[in-house]
C-alpha cells in the first residue's frame, strides 16, 4: 500500500482505517518494544492531518496492540504482565519478581479524614483521621497502574520512608507491622480523562480495577487499596478447582460497599 495518497479521501472518514491497516502490517511483522511512526510521520506519509493520524494511533492503543512512552514515541506493545492469584506481593516485590524495574511518581501522601468507604474497610470509628498514598506506579518506567493507599495511623512512620523508589510493605515490615491476609475483588471501568493522561492511555479506556483490604500480623486491618490498571498492560490469572458438595461458609473478604 503506498502511504502517500492525497488528502482528497481525508473527509470520507476511511483515511484513518486505511493508515491504522498499514500500522498493523508493521506490527504484524515487528517485535514488541519497536518503534512505530510518529504522527507527524504518519500525516506527512499520508498526506492527512495530525489528528486524523491520532486517531489510528488511538484506536490502536485501546487494542492493546501499541503502547506510548512518554517522551520516547509510540511502540508496538509488549505481552501484558500476568498475576497469579494466591499469593500477597506488594507492587514492588510483584515486578521484582519479573525481572522488571518498579518505581513510582508520589502524588500526594498525607493524612486526611477518612471517607466512610475507608471507615468501613479499615473498621474505623467516624471521624477517623487515616493516611492517604497516592502514587503512579511503574514498571520499566511503562506506566502500569495509578493507586490510592490508606493506612491506620498506626503506619504514620512510613510518610518518613521512601515512597518513590522503595516498597511500602517494606517500610511497615521496618516499622514493625507485618501485612499478612489480604482479601478483595477486582471490577472493570472505563478511565477518567485525568485517569487516562496519567497512564498514557486513550480517554475511556479500559481499567482493571483491585480493591485489597489486608490485616497485620495480629488480624487487625491497617491496609485499603484501590488499584487501577493498564488493561491492556496488565492481566490477572484465576486457577479454579470444582466446588464440593457441602461448602463450608465463607466470611474472609468485607462486603463490597457498592
Amino acid at each position: 500500500m503506498r502511504a502517500s495518497q492525497g488528502k482528497a479521501r481525508e473527509n470520507s472518514g476511511l483515511r484513518y482505517r486505511e493508515i491504522e491497516a498499514w500500522l498493523r502490517e508493521i506490527i504484524l511483522h515487528g517485535r514488541p518494544g519497536e518503534v512505530i511512526p510518529s504522527e507527524v510521520e504518519i500525516a506527512a506519509s499520508f498526506e492527512v492531518s495530525r489528528m486524523t493520524a491520532r486517531q489510528a494511533v488511538l484506536n490502536l492503543m485501546r487494542e492493546g496492540l501499541v503502547d506510548r512512552r512518554r517522551g520516547a514515541g509510540t511502540f508496538i506493545a509488549d505481552n501484558p504482565l500476568h498475576r497469579r492469584e494466591g499469593v500477597l506481593l506488594s507492587f514492588t516485590e510483584d515486578m521484582k519478581r519479573r525481572g522488571l524495574r518498579p518505581s513510582s511518581e508520589l502524588i500526594s501522601a498525607r493524612k486526611e479524614i477518612a471517607t466512610a468507604p475507608d471507615l468501613k474497610m479499615l473498621n474505623l470509628k467516624d471521624p477517623s483521621t487515616v493516611i492517604v498514598i497516592k502514587r503512579l506506579r511503574l514498571a520499566d518506567e511503562t506506566p502500569l497502574a495509578l493507586e490510592r493507599v490508606v493506612l491506620t495511623t498506626k503506619c504514620q512512620k512510613v510518610l518518613e520512608e521512601d515512597l518513590i523508589s522503595g516498597s511500602l510493605h517494606d517500610a511497615l515490615r521496618k516499622n514493625g507491622i507485618q501485612p499478612t491476609l489480604a482479601s478483595g475483588w477486582l471490577k472493570a471501568r472505563l478511565a477518567t480523562t485525568q485517569e487516562a493522561n496519567r497512564l498514557d492511555l486513550p480517554t475511556k479506556s479500559p481499567l482493571l480495577v483491585e480493591t485489597r483490604f489486608i490485616e497485620d500480623q495480629f488480624g487487625i486491618p491497617i491496609e485499603h487499596t484501590e488499584t487501577a490498571y493498564a488493561a491492556n498492560r496488565y492481566v490477572v490469572d484465576i486457577k479454579l478447582n470444582c466446588a464440593p458438595a457441602v461448602i463450608a461458609p465463607y466470611s474472609a473478604a468485607p462486603i463490597d460497599p457498592a
